[in-house]
Formats: C-alpha cells, structure tokens, sequence
C-alpha cells in the first residue's frame, strides 16, 4: 500500500508531559478494521518492533511505513529492505518530494537544534495524511507502534499526546520496548546476531541515529564535529546550504548555536581545522532529538 505525494494544511502540535496511559480505543474507531502500523525510522529499535507486531497480529494486519527524505544515508536503504525480507512484509513509503533544504527556503526558516520544520514536513505531515488515508479509503483503524525504550519515556508521553489530540479523530499509540519488554533490549546485538542483518554503517561510525545521512539539523556540536570527522564531503554540504540561505534571505541564523547565538558551520569548521576536530568530539548537546528517529 505506497501512498502517493499528497498536500494537506499542517496540523499543530499541542503536546503535553504527563504519564503513558492504557486508553481503550475499540469504541472509537467506528466499525472499522483494526491495522498495526511499525513506525520505521531505518534505526534498531524499530526495526524489532516491526518484527514484533508481525509475529503478534500477523502480516495481514501489519505495516512497515517509512517516510523518506530523501537526504538518508543508501545504506540505510540496504539495511531497511533486508529488515523487510526478514520479516515477510514489504515497506510503504510515503514522499513529499521535497529535500529538507528545499523545505527550509520555501518555509524561509532554516531548520536548527530547537525547530525542525523538515521534520514537521516530512515527516508528520506525510504520516497525518497516510493515517487518515488509512480511514477514509481503506477503513482501516491505525495502530501506532514505536521503537522508544525505557529511558525515553518522556518522548513516548509527547508522541502519545500528539496523536490523541492532532488527528481528525485520537490515535492509539503503543510502546513495545517500553510496555512489553521492561528492560532496555538489545535490539542491534538480535538484528546483527541472529537475524543476520548488518546494522546501518552509521552506528559503526558513531553517530547515535542513522537519520538524514547525518545532516540532521537538531544534530548539535559533537554530532556535526563527528559529520566533519567522518563525512567532511558532506559536512561540506550542509555548510553551504546554509551559506546559501543566509545569503538569500539577509539573516544571521544558523543551525548550531553557541553561547545563546548564531555559530554558522563555517566558523565551527574553521575552529575543528585550527584546534583538530578531537577536541571538539564530546562537545554536549543539550538538544531533543529529531522526531525523525521515531518516524
């Protein structure tokens, strides 16, 4: 079931901390057929859970959907389509078309550690549509199952109250690795080992999710010294897209920031090239990871 690019007016997130609750949601779902839907971020975690709600609710009543940004790194496709063969069911993508760049000029707001409108776009968009898709044309009743474990329960709480209040009608969401299995799992040493699938190459390099080819704009400090120690082609890349929409639209705004300010790549490269990026590998990142890993 692959969706086509679609357009829709943006929803607006009202999330709101308190605890996961066990909301029964058979009443509301008007007559139509419940289908679990694995949040496929291309990561580990949700990876298992797919493999999860397969053995559990059966092929039939599973799918495995992806939203695309087309900035993922190709090995995250290799990893994501051997994931699919091992689990008997085939990934439905959804598209909007656009690059996270193009995103960012045509919103006039370049994506930074605090706001991502790339991941609203791209990601929340395309699956608010799909999910009503789902009970418009196919009635079917979507279950959302996501790969966050115990120590991020918090952003399990946030997920969860976005899809009970956003949608046309609430949502139900669920957390395996938090609900069903109550320890942290080792759901890349399972993968690796005994489903005999290598992990996307980012992990090998270090970086602590495979989104965006590593050119995630939440990414913070350490993240982008790690891009530039490892990728600097693509470091490179990221540095002059910013370059160009600074430019373009005469603003002093930056993806990174330091000391409460603008800190553009440019000048984060210049101080990697200067001091060696080594120094700057375990800079903090006091930022939220991007939606994008649980999508």
């Amino acid at each position: 079931m692959n969706m086509n690019s679609v357009k829709t007016q943006k929803t607006t997130s009202r999330l709101a901390l308190g605890e996961l609750n066990n909301k029964d949601y058979s009443a509301l779902n008007h007559g139509r057929k419940p289908v679990h839907v694995a949040m496929f971020s291309g990561g580990a975690s949700s990876a298992y859970v797919a493999y999860h709600i397969v053995q559990k609710y059966g092929k039939e009543n599973s799918i495995l959907f992806f939203t695309d940004t087309l900035w993922e790194d190709m090995d995250n496709y290799r990893f994501m389509e051997e994931v699919a063969d091992y689990i008997g069911l085939e990934i439905t993508t959804s598209i909007d078309g656009r690059t996270p760049e193009e995103v960012f000029f045509d919103m006039r707001f370049l994506g930074n550690s605090r706001m991502a409108k790339c991941s609203e776009e791209l990601k929340v968009r395309q699956t608010m549509i799909f999910l009503e898709e789902l009970r418009d044309i196919h009635n079917l009743e979507p279950i959302l199952h996501f790969g966050i474990g115990p120590h991020e329960q918090h952003r399990a709480i946030n997920l969860q109250n976005f899809y009970e209040h956003n949608p046309i009608e609430p949502i139900e969401t669920r957390f395996p690795m938090i609900e069903i299995f109550k320890e942290d799992m080792d759901a890349k040493t399972i993968i690796q080992n005994e489903w005999g699938i290598k992990l996307p190459r980012m992990y090998d390099l270090g970086f602590s999710h495979a989104n965006c080819g590593g050119r995630c704009v939440r990414g913070g400090l350490g993240h982008y010294a790690l891009l530039f120690k490892v990728w600097p082609d693509q470091y490179a890349e990221q540095e002059a897209m910013e370059e160009r929409f600074r430019e373009k639209f005469q603003k002093d705004v930056s993806i990174l920031k330091r000391n409460g300010g603008p800190f553009t790549l440019r000048e984060y490269r210049e101080m990697m090239e200067r001091d060696g990026v080594e120094a700057y590998l375990a800079e903090k990142d006091d930022t939220v990871p991007c939606v994008c890993a649980f999508s």
